[in-house]
């Protein structure tokens, strides 16, 4: 008979059932594994690792009602005309585990019941004319194949643990397992279980003195809100399997390894979408002034070593975090990731670093006028000096003296969305169309501008100048009403334009949204200057010189651009192309296009 450690290729779920079997109130774990892994014997020799009269009751897939729940014993009933109740198996399992295999299978009826027990702590028995409660407070473990279905979302979310399915199909672990199951003895009692066993029971008892700071626990929250995790009942497990993985390594604190358990068993396998990707920053704090008559600085402090555990935020921990899981996310949530780390490629989605708002990320020397103070770093830079600057300014020792140099200011990190500004040829024939479909585009990305802080705008050229339509908005309603009306007609003022979307992203950066991406949707031919001079051969040169030295300068600036080319193949003449090779954007020719298609082309862009 295989022992608990001799199990292969699933430690994480070893972990699982070790985290339930120490709190109880964790609801149980669910298994998903592929025929054969050895799910269904890490599960039957859990069994052998709990304590002494532990309750180990299996629940088949084709169990009746009255064994499930319970009812009337018949037998004694007809032997000796009293009523007796006969305890279900949801009843024999309490204070132990009910184990389930092919789980997913199971039928709706005993679901319910399940779920129903599980909610109550207790099993209702009417049936048979009679009527009774038992006691049904368990540990659920339950196994099973994901090829053949997925579990019902009513059992999910009361089952506190999850393991992240992951199959291995590597030839030596797969010829170890073998080799071991060949080899095996039988062997109920082995020094293995034992101390299991004992590890359990001693993880029992130091259970409720087991602390957890109210940063790890807004740490937990936040990470499962980045990953799209619903309901406050993960929250409450997430904190619970922390607590039992510190009490079963004989801890009296959580750590972050405690956290990053708990946040693969419990948050990982709830998530619903990728957290925003956020870059690293990986600078050096500044350097802390130090008093040439003060040898105790703060780095020698002995106690320093402890102030970085007490001094994470829980915005530190949820990056900790979501790090600690990035690489187990599902395969289906890891596409996803994949096109957004192309969009914040190429500039449409992003997060912007300032001193008044957003998320709070450390603290930097600086002054008041230029952001907020940062209470605790800088009463722990002024900290070491106070007894000498007492003694040379004759203050009592209770007076705190805090210098210039001790100040520290809070860095912010805020979402920075993309601001889009469309900018459309309202000139020629084709320009009714050309309105048309950029309306709908601004539509379309407004519809997801939330989501992301994005805002778009609309510029418009035709006649002798440019002119904006839609100031930069979040407003689908404010679009709708702006681009009632679309002017079209008359010349083709493209310098214009371009300095109208340069000015645009400017003033735009000074609001925090630092990223915009101006889409032409024009045939990229110009003919009128920006003096608004009568055209002729040498205005033409003039046009194109405007032309090339604003794209040089949007381009210096850092702002990405894309230009899209309606025209029909025959009466383009590669200007649009051009265009965009001196924009240093990208290029995207489609004729006769609809609005979901530039919108699509605009945010793959």
């Amino acid at each position: 008979m295989i022992s608990f450690a001799d199990v292969l290729g699933l430690d994480l779920a070893k972990k699982a059932l070790l985290l339930a079997a120490v709190d109880a109130s964790l609801g149980g774990v669910l298994i998903p594994a592929t025929v054969g892994s050895g799910k269904s014997t890490l599960a039957r020799a859990f069994a052998r690792i709990l304590p002494e009269g532990t309750p180990f009751v299996e629940l088949p897939l084709n169990i009746t009602e009255d064994r499930l729940l319970g009812g009337l014993d018949l037998e004694i009933a007809l032997a000796t005309g009293k009523r007796v109740i006969e305890k279900g198996l949801l009843a024999k399992a309490n204070g132990g585990v009910l184990y389930v295999d092919s789980f997913n299978l199971l039928d709706s009826v005993s679901e319910a019941y399940l779920i129903d027990a599980m909610s109550r702590g207790t099993v209702l028995i009417e049936r048979d004319g009679v009527s009774d409660a038992h006691e049904a407070r368990f540990i659920l473990i339950g196994t099973y194949n994901p090829a053949e279905g997925e579990v019902r979302m009513g059992l999910l979310d009361r089952i506190g643990l999850i393991v992240p399915f992951a199959p291995n199909n590597d030839e030596k672990f797969r010829a170890e397992v073998v080799r071991r199951a060949h080899s095996q003895t039988h062997n109920d009692d082995s020094d293995e279980d034992k101390i299991f066993q004992g590890l359990i029971l001693q993880a029992r008892e130091i259970l409720p003195r087991v602390d957890i700071r109210d940063e790890e626990i807004s740490g937990l929250v936040q990470t499962a809100i980045s990953l799209g995790v619903e309901g406050n009942r993960a929250d409450v497990f997430a904190v619970k399997a922390a607590l039992a993985s510190a009490a079963l390594a004989g801890r009296l604190d959580v750590d972050e390894e405690d956290l990053k358990l708990a946040a693969r068993l419990v948050l990982l396998p709830r998530a619903t979408r990728i957290p925003e990707s956020e870059e690293q920053q990986k600078q050096p704090p500044p350097p802390e002034a130090q008093s040439p008559a003060e040898p105790n600085s703060q780095s020698d402090s002995p106690d320093n070593g402890n102030e970085t555990k007490s001094e994470q935020t829980p915005d530190q921990i949820e990056e900790l975090l979501l790090e600690a899981v990035e690489s187990d996310l599902p395969e289906n949530l890891m596409n996803l990731a994949a096109s957004a780390k192309r969009r914040s490629k190429s500039g449409s989605r992003g997060e912007a670093l300032n001193y008044r708002h957003g998320r709070y990320i450390r603290s930097e020397q600086g002054s008041l006028k230029k952001g907020k103070l940062a209470l605790v770093p800088t009463l722990i830079q002024a900290a070491p000096f106070q007894r000498v600057r007492n003694r040379s300014n004759r203050r009592p020792s209770s007076a705190l003296i805090i210098t210039k140099d001790d100040i520290r200011i809070k860095r912010f990190r805020d979402k920075a969305g993309t601001l889009f500004v469309f900018i459309v040829d309202a000139s020629g024939s084709m320009a009714l169309n050309r309105m048309q479909q950029a309306k709908g585009a601004v539509t379309k990305l407004l519809q997801e501008a939330y989501v992301h802080r994005d805002q778009v705008a609309l510029i418009a050229f035709r006649g002798k100048q440019a002119e904006t339509l839609l100031p930069p908005s979040q407003s689908v309603d404010r679009a709708k009403r702006a681009l009632d009306v679309l002017p079209t007609g008359g010349g083709t003022p493209l310098a214009s334009a371009m300095m109208l979307g340069l000015e645009t992203a400017k003033q735009i950066k000074s609001k925090g949204i630092t990223q915009t991406m101006l889409v032409f949707i024009t045939d990229g031919r110009g003919n009128v200057a920006l003096a608004h001079s009568e055209t002729d051969a040498s205005d033409k040169q003039k046009i194109a010189a405007e032309i090339a030295a604003l794209a040089q300068t949007i381009n210096a600036e850092g702002i990405n651009s894309v230009v899209i080319d309606t025209q029909t193949g025959y009466l383009s003449r590669g200007e649009a192309k051009r265009l965009a090779e001196q924009l240093g954007g990208r290029y995207i020719y489609l004729p006769n296009a609809k609005a979901e298609q530039i919108a699509a082309a605009v945010k793959a862009s």
